[in-house]
């Protein structure tokens, strides 16, 4: 993913978003938040939970080596990355660095969702977080 694109992206999406009557997000950005929560729930819940609560023992490695899907809502600590870092994760996949594998754990979406969609699944996981939870990623993000 072109860095660039990304950075385009987090400028014109919000604007899309609010000139096709997005609704606000948790930190009052325009942007579809319905969408992304559709997108969640067709290609992320299935791992990370309906309500981003994350597998069980999400904070132990599993029977391969490997860290289960961690929360995404106020109890995991997605909320600490910035929106860049969340953007990286999603369209290129991850793998915990602690894993005993080198597979990816988290498969890449960035063939299967535009920018604009990677966008909207981040600005619907700020609407499981505290205000003081976006706060502080806001200020990650800058």
């Amino acid at each position: 993913m072109n860095k660039g694109i990304y950075l385009l992206a987090l400028l014109v999406v919000p604007v899309l978003a609010g000139a096709s009557g997005g609704s606000a997000g948790a930190n009052n950005a325009p942007t579809d938040v319905a969408q992304g929560r559709q997108i969640y729930e067709q290609y992320c819940a299935a791992c990370h939970g309906w309500q981003g609560e994350g597998a069980a023992n999400w904070e132990k490695p599993d029977d391969k080596g490997e860290m289960p899907p961690p929360p995404h809502d106020e109890t995991g600590h997605t909320w600490r990355h910035s929106d860049a870092m969340l953007f990286k994760m999603i369209a290129e996949g991850w793998r915990h660095p602690f894993n005993k594998s080198d597979r990816l754990t988290m498969p890449a979406f960035g063939e299967s969702l535009t920018d604009q969609e990677i966008a909207a699944v981040i600005e619907y996981l700020k609407t499981l977080w505290t205000d003081e939870q976006r706060e502080y990623q806001a200020t990650e993000s800058q």
